[in-house]
């Protein structure tokens, strides 16, 4: 009983618009039909070769963000899930800037300030299979440039007593 509930409740959500759906629309799918599918983006970016990038997200809370990327003629040409290592090991340190970040992952789940650097911290959440809940840190300089990225664990979850 309780399993027929659970499949009846993802069967209804798998028709409402929702940030997910984006990873199910085929290559050439129309922009208007992503939308109704997926919901309206979180940020719409410009791509080099005249296409769109939408983006779809679930930070703060959530490990997940979803790029679709359109071309010129406003159809799909690929989705993809970019909170992985994979797709964070692309950001270059003393190259990427802040616009570049934000056109790959999105926003942020939280932007940080600490003491001992000079400049804003990205925190972008992921889910490691194995291992759990996790952060990835991007810093930037005053100026925007990143400096320096790197992995760390979310303790929150977890059994580091800090998180108590």
């Amino acid at each position: 009983m309780r399993i027929a509930a659970l499949v009846a409740a993802a069967a209804l959500l798998a028709g409402c618009a929702h940030p997910w759906n984006s990873m199910n629309v085929p290559p050439g799918t129309p922009r208007d039909q992503v939308i109704a599918h997926a919901g309206p983006p979180v940020g719409v970016w410009p791509l080099p070769d005249g296409g769109q990038r939408l983006q779809y997200t679930l930070m703060p809370m959530g490990y997940y963000a979803f790029m679709v990327d359109l071309d010129p003629a406003g159809r799909v040409v690929s989705t993809r899930q970019v909170m992985t290592p994979r797709e964070f090991l692309r950001i270059e340190d003393n190259r990427w800037t802040m616009q570049d970040v934000q056109r790959e992952f999105g926003p942020p789940a939280q932007v940080e300030a600490v003491a001992s650097w000079n400049g804003p911290i990205y925190r972008y959440r992921w889910y490691e299979p194995g291992q759990g809940p996790m952060f990835w840190y991007v810093y930037f300089d005053p100026q925007g440039v990143v400096r320096r990225a790197h992995p760390a664990i979310d303790h929150i979850n977890g059994n580091d007593p800090r998180s108590r």
